[in-house]
């Protein structure tokens, strides 16, 4: 089972993504954790791409698509769920066809529907939990509001992405997921169409409902 899912930065889509990958016991292969490693371990892909994430830009496409290509290959045999790639209509473009040339078959796309203001407040409020950041945590959500200064899930450390909390960066990032032309919700757009001639599923949810009702929904139709 292999299965992509789109949504702004503050959607929620690592949440409700994590509960496709349980569901199917799939790997959960996330560019942004990706980077992250290689940044953390000091690597001279990981200093590269830093410089643009920390600018708020898209990671030029000869770093990412290599880097995320490989991976794929090497999932589990369960399949994956790719999250926070494609982000441009290109990246859309080189994955279909190296999946293709591969005979690597995609069975669900997922996208989020969220306003962008809407997004963009939901990410100021963010706090990452050390054990999982996959645990939801929001000071700007009542539902998920974290206890104190600890993750509401399990107890564990939290922490404000420096990122998070910059509003140019925010700006830059949606930037790009907002662009219906060449951004991430044209390469979006692009699966939808080809879900038509292809047959995989393409699953629309609304992001402005509770994470309870859109996990309903999304498990109704995986």
């Amino acid at each position: 089972m292999n299965i992509l899912i789109f949504g702004p930065n503050g959607s929620g889509k690592g949440t409700q993504g994590s509960l496709a990958k349980k569901k199917y016991d799939l790997d959960h292969i996330e560019s942004g954790a990706i980077f992250r490693k290689h940044i953390g371990g000091g690597t001279e892909l990981g200093m590269k791409a830093k410089a643009f994430i920390d600018r708020g830009e898209l990671v030029p496409d000869d770093i990412t698509i290599p880097m995320v290509l490989d991976v794929l290959k090497n999932s589990s045999p369960n399949g994956w769920l790719l999250d926070g790639f494609p982000r441009s209509i290109v990246q859309a473009q080189k994955l279909w066809e190296a999946l293709q040339a591969d005979g690597v078959k995609l069975d669900f796309v997922i996208e989020i529907l969220l306003p962008r203001e809407v997004a963009k407040n939901r990410i100021m409020g963010r706090r990452l939990c050390k054990n999982d950041n996959n645990h939801p945590n929001n000071i700007f959500i009542d539902a998920i509001k974290p206890n104190g200064d600890v993750c509401r899930v399990c107890g564990g450390e939290l922490t404000a992405r420096a990122d998070d909390q910059d509003e140019d960066a925010i700006d830059k990032r949606h930037n790009i997921y907002y662009d219906a032309t060449t951004g991430t919700l044209a390469a979006s757009y692009y699966y939808k169409n080809l879900s038509k001639e292809f047959g995989f599923k393409y699953i629309e949810l609304d992001g402005e409902g509770s994470i309870d009702d859109i996990r309903a929904t999304l498990m109704a139709q995986l």
